[in-house]
């Protein structure tokens, strides 16, 4: 990923076919980050913190569908919380591609 910074409103969201375990981790990734990993029916279940250059993996608890990487403690500060069902509006950055490095 290699990225130095992640705007405050922004994140990575990453759409999976079918719920499933999921496992992230942040090898390459220079920027704290929380995730978030949502069920079928876009509900949070949890929130886990990742540190940077990390070879840790970081596992849903459950299967999920969604998952969800924002700056570290964002979730906590839009007050978002495990059961919660978040709404908003998904902008994609046209000059961002998964595999640009």
């Amino acid at each position: 990923m290699w990225r130095e910074h992640l705007d405050e409103d922004a994140g990575m969201l990453f759409v999976f076919n079918n719920a499933e375990p999921l496992c992230f981790w942040m090898r390459n990734t220079l920027v704290p980050l929380s995730i978030g990993f949502f069920d079928a029916e876009f509900v949070l279940m949890q929130v886990t913190d990742m540190h940077p250059l990390s070879d840790q993996i970081h596992c849903s608890d459950r299967p999920a569908q969604y998952a969800l990487e924002v700056n570290q403690g964002w979730f906590e500060r839009q007050q978002i919380r495990a059961q919660d069902q978040p709404r908003g509006r998904i902008i994609l950055d046209q000059d961002s591609s998964p595999d640009k490095d």
